[in-house]
């Protein structure tokens, strides 16, 4: 685990790649894992795991439009859309490692702020 994204090994014989980003302290903020296989048909998963955290107070709208946003701005990026509140599906022709590098960078501009949430200390949410 560590601060950089990097391939992973895949979780299991139906994924093919996989890219992570696991910081050792603070995961369940700015962890960030995405990997494709035959069976997701050209798309590829992007798992955040801050959005287990953030669902109904202003923050977590926010951090999805941001995702949204960052996801379809990579360049040759066709569609990125949620599955489920952590999962987003993203198709489109870039590398697992772009659209990791491209969550983990929304992560860690929202950071400070998520970290004060998450800790109780950010009344305003």
């Amino acid at each position: 685990m560590g601060e950089e994204v990097q391939q992973a090994t895949p979780l299991d014989e139906e994924l093919s790649e996989s890219w992570e980003r696991l910081p050792d302290s603070e995961t369940h903020l700015r962890g960030v894992w995405v990997g494709t296989g035959e069976f997701l048909e050209g798309y590829w998963q992007v798992a955040i795991f801050a959005q287990e955290y953030f669902r109904q107070d202003p923050l977590g709208p926010e951090l999805r439009q941001r995702l949204q946003t960052a996801l379809r701005a990579v360049p040759g990026v066709t569609d990125a859309a949620e599955q489920d509140n952590e999962t987003w599906m993203v198709s489109g022709s870039p590398s697992g490692e772009a659209r990791c590098r491209a969550a983990a960078n929304v992560l860690d501009e929202l950071a400070d702020r998520m970290r004060n949430v998450y800790e109780g200390l950010d009344d305003e949410y």
